[in-house]
């Protein structure tokens, strides 16, 4: 069970503000003398100012104490414009009009992120690096260790797949033995199904939304959907690309574009061939698409890790032979 920290402290403090302020403006109650006083300072108190100073305190990486700060900020600005009475707004239609700054943010962050890609995956083709660590390194490097960066090198990783597949070279990555799950029950063709089927219905749901709701709204439901698309089009590329590894010490799983997940061989407790369905469970990770799962690992820590490999009995003799030779 997760336990809660002081840099949980932001996070629990947003989504309280969120529900007691959407509670106090929608409702009439005591509080607010039976609907008669609404004003907008009081949100803007805890949203603003309160929750900041909180991100600063909590946060002791300052880079990602301001990037969460101006994230929260911006939502808390746009949870105002839809519960604060328009009659209680006077500074509110001048914050909300800073959307378009986020906007505009957001689209210098793609590019960065887009640049980021490209200088990593010719790095990765100039030194045979291992692509991960290509692609992470940047991002590390002006952002540090954190969740930040563990998304911002997911999203990279979805732009290097979609764009640049064909630069990237299996041999490259770490390990000593390489094994794909690709092939397993059909999962790479049904990611293909997938990719079709949005193709198909895109434009027929981009006109019924033009016609029938607004040309906004369809235009907004569109972009959304082909951001979608690039993700699902990364995935079915890299499903095949990027392998499930064995090092002396520890098996590295990567599984389309997730971000990999190293253990070491110290932490196994057991593995063994698995058939039967496995539901989805705290303690549980899952890396399959198709099917059940074909190979268990259980941890000393007590959770278990499913995989979906298109040759689970050779897999399970190479890390046994490794673990045999540690001891």
């Amino acid at each position: 069970m997760p336990t809660l920290t002081k840099k949980n402290i932001p996070l629990i403090s947003f989504t309280v503000i969120c529900a007691f302020w959407a509670f106090f403006y929608q409702s009439s109650n005591i509080l607010n003398e039976y609907g008669a006083e609404k004003p907008e300072w009081l949100l803007l108190i805890d949203g603003l100012i309160v929750l900041p100073i909180l991100c600063f305190l909590c946060v002791k990486d300052k880079k990602e104490a301001t990037i969460k700060t101006v994230a929260y900020s911006c939502l808390i600005i746009l949870l105002g414009s839809f519960i604060i009475p328009e009659s209680s707004k006077v500074a509110w239609p001048y914050l909300e009009s800073l959307r378009y700054l986020a906007i505009a943010a957001f689209i210098l962050l793609e590019i960065a992120t887009i640049l980021t890609v490209f200088f990593a995956v010719k790095a990765s083709i100039t030194r045979n690096k291992d692509p991960d660590i290509a692609i992470s390194q940047p991002i590390e490097k002006i952002l540090g260790k954190g969740a930040i960066s563990s998304l911002l090198s997911f999203e990279a990783r979805i732009w290097t797949y979609a764009l640049f597949s064909k630069k990237i070279k299996q041999q490259c990555f770490t390990g000593n033995s390489h094994f794909s799950c690709y092939k397993k029950d059909g999962a790479q063709s049904n990611q293909l199904g997938f990719i079709l089927i949005i193709l198909f219905e895109l434009p027929v749901m981009h006109m019924l939304l033009h016609f029938l709701w607004s040309p906004f709204a369809a235009n907004i439901t569109t972009g959304l959907t082909l951001f979608g698309l690039v993700f699902f089009i990364a995935e079915y590329k890299a499903i095949a690309i990027r392998p499930i590894s064995i090092t002396s010490k520890s098996l590295i799983i990567r599984y389309g574009v997730w971000n990999p997940l190293e253990v070491c061989f110290t932490e196994f407790e057991h593995i063994k061939l698995n058939s039967g369905f496995i539901r989805r469970s705290s303690n549980v990770n899952r890396f399959n698409l198709a099917g059940n799962p074909n190979v268990e690992i259980k941890l000393n820590s007590g959770k278990y890790i499913y995989l979906g490999l298109d040759s689970p009995s050779e897999f399970i003799f190479a890390i046994e032979n490794l673990r045999v030779k540690s001891l």
